[in-house]
């Protein structure tokens, strides 16, 4: 049977390279892929579903499938991961020095709906105890004049989320209209070097990676889509494709730790990833595709949806992926 020939719209991962460059194919699948901002591809895959298989919102995702008219399904691929808690920012000279301290406070963010944003207010919730109910919420762009969120869910009753018409949360921050930001994207006052804000968690990583060991959570930021028509043609290829990402993203994690020639120029990175992999997970793959190794991961982002009105069904992976990329599959270890 000759290959088929997929589009694929996706950002410039060295974890996905291999699949740009063709040094891995899909089996049974001849691919282009178009690589681009993420925005934009979240955007054009959204409207029009330009590409056959697409980097994806996992929040926006999530809301299509809730819905019931996404013209997508997933396969348990996660091109970006991070954790959120270096994204609370606040006044240098302000009162908040400690999670606790939001209680009551007027917090700023881009998107109610923002896949960022709902793992930190997941936090708050969950880890740190203080209801949405307890914090008032704005929303505005972090940098300029902000993008309103024109989803059709709502925060669940009693949250108070005010849209700004004008101004940037990061001014507001400044001058005192709300007292803490929680963003994706950082301040670019303060990359300027503008010392009147700052992180909650100056030192994130130590935070972060305690956050990891007593919860499990590895956040999810991005997954991967497959346009319906072509899914449904072709169910095979969430199989092929799953198993083309794996390949690519070991070979890309054998490229970070040789040690003969600097792959990424960073010094220590094989010690630091080492440690990351030990700490992380016991086989030593720190970055796990799948359902069953991120199923923590998984239903804790779909409970905050459902907590936090993103969705308003209370989803679950099986709900999420395409049945032909769950367990048991062939997984290449690094």
């Amino acid at each position: 049977m000759a290959d088929i020939h997929l589009t694929m719209g996706i950002n410039d991962y060295d974890h996905a390279r291999d699949l740009f460059t063709g040094a891995v194919k899909p089996n049974g699948i001849a691919l282009t892929s178009l690589v681009m901002e993420v925005e934009e591809t979240f955007k054009r895959f959204l409207q029009d579903q330009e590409w056959d298989v697409s980097e994806i919102s996992f929040a926006m995702s999530c809301q299509a499938i809730d819905r019931g008219n996404a013209p997508f399904v997933l396969i348990p691929v996660f091109p970006s991961r991070l954790f959120r808690l270096s994204g609370v920012y606040i006044r240098s000279d302000g009162s908040i020095t400690t999670p606790e301290d939001l209680r009551g406070k007027k917090v700023g963010l881009p998107q109610w709906a923002q896949t960022a944003t709902t793992y930190a207010r997941g936090w708050l919730t969950e880890t740190i105890g203080i209801p949405l109910t307890e914090i008032d919420w704005y929303q505005h762009g972090p940098n300029s004049p902000g993008r309103l969120d024109n989803t059709a869910e709502k925060p669940p009753e009693g949250v108070r989320l005010s849209s700004l018409p004008d101004g940037s949360l990061a001014d507001m921050l400044v001058d005192g209209t709300i007292d803490a930001l929680i963003t994706a994207d950082p301040p670019r006052r303060m990359l300027a070097g503008d010392t009147a804000i700052t992180r909650l968690y100056p030192e994130f990583e130590g935070v972060e990676r305690d956050y990891f060991a007593s919860t499990g959570i590895f956040p999810i930021m991005h997954t991967v889509a497959l346009k319906r028509s072509t899914y449904e043609a072709n169910p095979w290829i969430a199989r092929n494709m799953f198993n083309a990402f794996e390949e690519a993203k070991n070979n890309s994690v054998r490229r970070m730790r040789d040690m003969n020639v600097s792959q990424i120029a960073l010094p220590w990175i094989q010690q630091y990833i080492d440690r990351t992999a030990r700490e992380f997970f016991p086989d030593g793959d720190y970055w796990p595709f799948g359902v069953e190794r991120n199923r923590t991961t998984l239903e804790a982002f779909l409970r905050f949806c459902h907590a936090q009105g993103v969705t308003q069904k209370h989803l679950t992976p099986e709900d999420i992926f395409a049945k032909e990329a769950l367990e048991p599959f062939h997984q290449l270890r690094v």
